[in-house]
């Protein structure tokens, strides 16, 4: 809130925040493209929010009216699994528009983000699966792809290591299979942050423009307004996803690399500050023949949002590939 004071008139005025204005038009746009949102309960205490395609779901005629669940997607079906520093519709804002044609599109917002929350005390990327398979699995989805950017792709491989029945294959971008303490030590040294709270929980307008110049490969500019309503807007549930990150880190004793029966695509900014290119090919090779991996330069961490014509056009052709030869099988 700021005064305004004149010679003749003191008032009051409320700032509006930036970033939640924009949301109306962003939700606009989610809707031409042909998703719309709605809630699952998982079970007593656990709701997820999704986006969801269009003609699965009632339109209700009034504002209160809650949408129902009338049909399974009939096409072939995506999901699309947010990072740590937005929900799902922000971080993919560029890619539900260009797969909604062919695909149905699918995009949760994890336990903490967006409307998504729990009453029970798991913050494992393992619960974050759970919750996820369980949702997907009440909206009628029997088979996906699941596309993973950072967090979100740590829940992905969780996900798809639980349950192979449900995800046929995942393109993974900016991520791993899991965050061990060597990594996570060496990762945040080279960054210069003493946890992972520091870097991806950003109190500040400083640390923000640390956390977007380290992420994307060009420098971004934004006002300092824009900042701080990014920072109120997006940043919520900070006690909840310090605990997600707690969470996140296990013991290199613990890592146990997966059989995955799935096709897997690792879509890498090739400038990636964060999960550097080197660790993207090493994993490759851990995880084996039906592996593959494509870079994507003058891109960083960011690499959907910076580069996102290109990503798409892989992204497609990954899907496209993966279906037509399945269709041969």
């Amino acid at each position: 809130m700021i005064n305004i004071k004149h010679p003749y008139v003191e008032r009051e005025v409320n700032m509006v925040n930036l970033v939640e204005a924009q949301k109306p038009l962003m939700h606009a746009l989610m809707k031409m493209a042909g998703i719309r949102p709605y809630t699952v309960e998982i079970e007593s205490g656990t709701e997820m929010s999704f986006w969801v395609p269009s003609e699965t779901i009632t339109k209700p005629k009034k504002k209160e009216e809650k949408p129902k669940l009338i049909a399974k997607p009939t096409k072939p079906v995506v999901v699309l699994v947010h990072g740590f520093a937005a929900e799902g519709i922000v971080t993919w804002q560029f890619q539900v528009g260009a797969l909604t044609k062919k695909y149905a599109v699918y995009v949760p917002d994890l336990l903490f983000f967006g409307g998504s929350v729990t009453d029970k005390t798991d913050r494992s990327p393992r619960f974050q699966a759970e919750c996820l398979a369980a949702a997907l699995r009440k909206l009628g989805v029997e088979k996906c792809i699941v596309v993973g950017f950072s967090y979100g792709g740590m829940v992905a491989f969780k996900m798809a290591e639980m349950f192979p029945e449900l995800v046929e294959a995942m393109v993974i971008s900016g991520s791993i299979l899991a965050m061990t303490d060597s990594i996570s030590v060496s990762s945040l040294q080279e960054l210069g942050f003493s946890s992972s709270s520091e870097l991806l929980l950003p109190n500040s307008v400083k640390g923000l423009k640390t956390l977007l110049s380290i992420a994307a490969y060009k420098k971004l500019w934004f006002p300092n307004r824009l900042h701080k309503d990014f920072l109120q807007v997006m940043f919520t549930n900070r006690k909840e996803r310090g605990e997600l990150l707690e969470g996140l880190v296990i013991s290199n004793k613990e890592v146990d690399i997966p059989n995955f029966s799935q096709r897997i695509h690792l879509l890498w900014g090739e400038n990636d500050q964060i999960f550097k290119l080197e660790l993207a090919q090493n994993m490759k090779e851990q995880l084996g023949d039906d592996t593959t991996f494509e870079g994507i330069k003058k891109a960083g961490h960011l690499v959907h949002l910076e580069r996102p014509c290109v990503y798409n056009r892989c992204l497609k052709h990954f899907i496209a590939s993966f279906l037509a030869s399945n269709k041969t099988k």
